[in-house]
């Protein structure tokens, strides 16, 4: 007899532990393990502002999934871009654009989420994301030369239109990433003796009425005083109106002159869950609390795509945020779950409490609340470098990171522009490839022209 094949879609946070603890509580024999993702490593997302800022490279929080020769999993270099329940298929284009179909007995799908964007003019042609590791090397580089074009320029508009930033959305991607560029572009306009450092402006926007509401008011309030004192703007209650490749026009009314709008205003599912034709929660996939999809004997989902039910809130209808927090323990408990529907056991319910939140704002400024206990400035720090460290899941990539704060808490930023893609410009829809996913009718017409239906 065949061995069951488990198919884990996605190598983010939750998909890697839920392979790892699969490879370590399962004999060989037991079943085979697949992996589909277009890139070998797991992405240290929330560090994505640090890489971005140059305080972090970018090797340091991608951990590769090739370097142990112990794993025994197999690697599908390629995303899933379709699933079909009733055969058991997961469609899959490979990085050297084939379609290939992978057959499963049980299925994880952890794909993760994309950079959730609105019907705004411009907004996808002239926006940046935060999302992704090109991204986050590729807005430095982009930051870093509106400094130089800047000192190259003799119009005052256009220098002044390159000096001004503008990133939307509150949350703490967006938070975190205002707060890290502010401090490279402060640091490095002392290298530029002919700019005016007054020049310098940075927005944060956000069309709900707090920052980063999830930390309390006192928190929140905190986090906003640090910003404003360093000089960032921040206007809430507002919104994109439309984008331009110069200038960005808010919901007030306002006309920033700016080349430079990063957008950081939430994330949604993965399209991969819209291919199932399955039951959604605002897009994700609506699973039980055992992370099992109801009617479907095999399949798990989890993460940023899956609206699992957050018991531990005790609220009827809350679902678990899409944190890496919950991720790494949900990746762990669907493993477990796997195995015991593979052994004909019972599966268990998934229930995690919220350990806090972290919030770094560069230097010595951060704002933490672990366990409920309120933290500002080197103890809010130390317990979000200390949380982000100890999340690290390789010591190779502790030790890189480890060794990439000390070297710059003490030598500073080199303010080295790579060049990356410097023949051209990209922009927010470059970097997520949304638009490769299948629909529920392309799946089942692909799957019954290979001969696979039921």
């Amino acid at each position: 007899m065949t061995r069951p094949r488990i198919l884990v879609v996605g190598a983010g946070f939750a998909g890697v532990e839920c392979v790892r603890r699969l490879e370590r509580k399962l004999s060989p024999d037991e079943a085979d393990v697949t992996l589909v993702t277009p890139f070998a490593y797991q992405l240290y997302l929330p560090l994505l502002p640090q890489v971005a800022s140059g305080v972090l490279t970018p090797q340091s929080i991608a951990v590769s999934l090739r370097r142990s020769k112990k794993y025994r999993t197999r690697i599908i270099p390629g995303g899933a871009i379709g699933v079909d329940l009733k055969s058991k298929v997961c469609v899959i284009r490979t990085i050297t654009d084939q379609i290939v179909d992978e057959p499963y007995d049980y299925i994880v799908l952890a794909p993760g989420s994309i950079t959730r964007t609105f019907d705004i003019p411009g907004l996808t042609d002239h926006a940046f994301g935060m999302k992704t590791l090109a991204e986050a090397a590729y807005v430095r580089d982009h930051v870093i030369s509106q400094l130089d074009l800047a000192d190259a320029s003799q119009d005052p508009q256009e220098r002044a239109s390159r000096l001004q930033f503008v990133v939307v959305g509150g949350g703490y991607a967006g938070t975190e990433t205002a707060a890290c560029l502010q401090r490279l572009t402060h640091a490095a306009v002392k290298r530029y003796p002919r700019l005016d450092p007054g020049l310098i402006k940075w927005h944060l926007i956000d069309i709900a009425p707090k920052l980063m509401p999830e930390l309390g008011d006192k928190l929140g309030s905190s986090a906003q005083e640090i910003l404003r004192r360093r000089g960032i703007e921040i206007s809430l209650g507002t919104s994109i109106a439309k984008a331009g490749p110069e200038e960005v026009t808010f919901t007030d009314g306002r006309v920033i002159p700016t080349r430079t709008l990063i957008w950081t205003a939430g994330v949604v599912a993965s399209p991969l869950i819209a291919t199932l034709g399955a039951e959604t929660v605002k897009g994700r996939l609506a699973v039980a609390p055992e992370m099992n999809l109801p009617g479907n004997d095999g399949v798990f989902a989890l993460g940023d795509s899956a609206a699992v039910p957050d018991l531990a809130k005790g609220d009827d209808g809350a679902m678990c945020p899409p944190t890496a927090q919950h991720a790494l323990r949900q990746g762990k408990h669907v493993a477990d779950n796997v195995i015991a529907a593979l052994r004909g056991q019972s599966m268990q319910r998934y229930v995690h409490k919220d350990l806090g939140l972290v919030v770094d704002l560069g230097g010595t400024d951060a704002v933490s609340k672990p366990l409920g206990i309120e933290l500002r400035g080197l103890p809010a720090q130390a317990v979000a470098r200390g949380y982000h460290w100890s999340a690290l899941r390789t010591n190779v990539a502790k030790t890189r990171v480890m060794t990439n704060w000390l070297l710059n808490a003490v030598a500073g930023d080199d303010f080295v522009r790579t060049g990356f893609q410097t023949r051209k410009a990209a922009r927010l829809k470059d970097f997520e490839y949304t638009d490769a996913y299948l629909t529920p009718e392309q799946v089942r017409e692909h799957i019954e022209g290979t001969g696979r239906q039921d």
